[in-house]
């Protein structure tokens, strides 16, 4: 079994948390964009740079994962299709995404477009935390470990 982390690098506040774990278990890391982006000098760690619209990244995640490998994502059709490959998904706040909570997601973040389109609802999410940070921290721990095992 090889597993792999991959990164929907545009936007993602945890990119050096997932670095220094996927260093202390040996597990490479894809980091895909839409843009060249810094990345630490790892034999572990691929930027892969993905031209075109906003989607194409989302795009090349989805074919290039594979079953219980693990992606980090806040964007929930991405995270939808992951799943539906039989991956893992984790939002940056250490949420995890499952085929039992991602119709409810999907139908929140439909709600919230809604919203913000009638002007109803304003704004995004709030900030990272530090707890956010530790939580995802716990979280990828927790789902490196249960692939591991399987």
């Amino acid at each position: 079994m090889s597993l792999n982390i991959f990164i929907d690098g545009d936007g993602c506040a945890v990119k050096e948390e997932v670095y220094k774990v996927a260093a202390r278990y040996g597990l490479q890391v894809t980091l895909v964009a839409n843009k060249a982006m810094k990345t630490p000098l790892s034999s572990l760690i691929r930027l892969v740079v993905v031209p075109g619209d906003f989607d194409a990244a989302d795009d090349w995640i989805a074919e290039n994962i594979g079953v219980d490998d693990i992606v980090i994502t806040g964007d929930i059709p991405l995270a939808d299709r992951c799943i539906k490959k039989q991956a893992r998904v984790l939002g940056p706040k250490g949420n995890e995404f499952t085929p039992n909570n991602i119709g409810d997601a999907m139908a929140s973040r439909e709600l919230l477009i809604h919203l913000r389109q009638t002007g109803e609802a304003r704004g995004g999410p709030a900030p990272m935390t530090k707890k956010d940070r530790s939580l995802f921290l716990s979280k990828l721990d927790q789902v490196i470990q249960a692939v591991k095992k399987r």
